[in-house]
């Protein structure tokens, strides 16, 4: 069997694995199925946690209800709420932008392709591939901070690529096109519980069989 193969191998037991621990793959971002709440948490979440994304959001959708009123909303009463998930000025400019540009430009409705979702302000290609998957159950790898460590210790990429794009453009092939959104959602979770960045639980881990991180 040739390495591409082999690796192609390991990745869909991999995927298999991670399936069976987590078989719901749900978003760790509790957007209750709203694609422009979606669309703000993935612009809060930029180094911040999901979990501190959730707590606050929770303020900010009870006070801007749809993405109209976000977009209505004063810039300053966006940034006192979102302060707590870092970098406020900015994401509360993005995310007020965003959500007027979706409602003026596209009627409320987020577009469904990479192109067009790069132009809202604040949106990369990670933010984008979790709207494509999530709500559009298209392809998407979203290589998050879990995806990029966990690929490289699985030897998916080398193990000190951190560029997102690379990790990403890594995975399309490897990964089954109908298991990439779950698959990332399974990462998020499994590198909470299991493999963390500094405290991996090797010794414990259902992928220790398909992983090169220990072998030395």
């Amino acid at each position: 069997m040739s390495a591409k193969k082999q690796l192609t191998s390991r990745a869909h037991k991999v995927v298999a694995l991670l399936k069976e621990r987590y078989p719901a793959a749900e978003c760790a971002l509790k957007y209750d199925g709203e694609p422009w709440r979606l669309l703000v948490m993935g612009r809060l979440s930029a180094q911040c946690t999901d979990a501190r994304v959730n707590i606050v959001c929770e303020d900010l959708f009870a006070k801007f209800p749809t993405a109209k009123a976000m977009a209505s909303a004063p810039i300053k009463e966006i940034e006192s709420i979102v302060r707590p998930c870092g970098l406020f000025h900015t994401k509360a400019a993005d995310i007020k932008a965003s959500c007027t540009l979706l409602v003026e430009q596209y009627g409320g409705v987020l577009p469904d392709d990479m192109d067009t979702l790069l132009t809202f302000p604040g949106v990369g290609r990670k933010i984008a591939n979790l709207l494509l998957g999530d709500i559009y159950h298209k392809p998407a790898i979203v290589a998050d901070t879990h995806c990029i460590r966990i690929s490289g210790r699985l030897g998916f990429v080398p193990a000190d690529c951190k560029d997102p794009v690379k990790v990403e453009r890594a995975l399309v092939p490897l990964i089954p096109p109908d298991e990439q959104s779950d698959f990332c959602h399974r990462l998020v979770w499994f590198g909470r519980e299991v493999c963390s960045a500094r405290a991996p639980k090797c010794d414990e881990c259902p992928l220790r069989g398909e992983c090169v991180y220990n072998e030395g």
